[in-house]
């Protein structure tokens, strides 16, 4: 009887064999389907790549374009703001210099963030006293401080750096002073008016 039944279940194995190995077709419909899938994943992985691609060069575009408006001319005024006329800029179209309530050309405004961020971080206070001026705020420093071609603190309206969003007054210390005269370059600023420590002019 021990024999019989081994015989038995040897003869069971041997027929389970054999149904495995006459059943190609469902491995075959497997491999075509994972090789469907595999076709599907590199299609959806085409698509993708192209739309970031487009994607990408759609992005780059419109920043070229942004980079192209957003620089000065010969005259050293903000191709974006030219048209507007110096001190007559709307509000809209200056960029504020974080929550300091003051205003700047874009560019600039950026640059005198990171540079207020810089100097904070080696310990430095710097204050703004003045940014952007109107037309009539130039008028009326004329009238308080004269024109510095007389010995005054004002250039003639409408031809202050101030009146094209570029420029700042500060208020400086001693060590505020020296750190914007070693690091004010770097974030695009420089000291161009003697005189006038406190005012500072983005050039990029």
């Amino acid at each position: 009887m021990g024999i019989e039944a081994i015989s038995s279940r040897i003869m069971e194995i041997q027929t389970t064999i054999a149904s495995i190995s006459m059943r190609p077709a469902p491995m075959a419909a497997s491999v075509n389907t994972s090789a469907a899938s595999s076709a599907s994943t590199s299609t959806s992985f085409d698509t993708v790549l192209a739309q970031a691609q487009a994607l990408t060069t759609s992005s780059s575009t419109v920043a070229a374009s942004g980079s192209a408006r957003s620089t000065l001319n010969a005259d050293g005024i903000p191709t974006d703001l030219a048209a507007y006329g110096n001190g007559k800029i709307p509000r809209d179209a200056l960029a504020p210099i974080g929550s300091t309530g003051h205003r700047l050309w874009a560019p600039a405004s950026a640059g005198f963030e990171g540079l207020l961020a810089a100097a904070k971080a080696d310990g430095i206070d710097i204050g703004i006293t003045d940014s952007y001026r109107t037309y009539e705020s130039q008028v009326d420093l004329v009238a308080r401080k004269g024109l510095y071609s007389e010995g005054g603190l004002a250039a003639k309206p409408g031809t202050s750096d101030h009146g094209w969003g570029l420029s700042v007054d500060l208020k400086l210390d001693g060590p505020a002073l020296a750190w914007m005269r070693a690091n004010g370059a770097a974030h695009g600023f420089v000291e161009d008016v003697p005189r006038e420590p406190w005012h500072w002019t983005f050039q990029g």
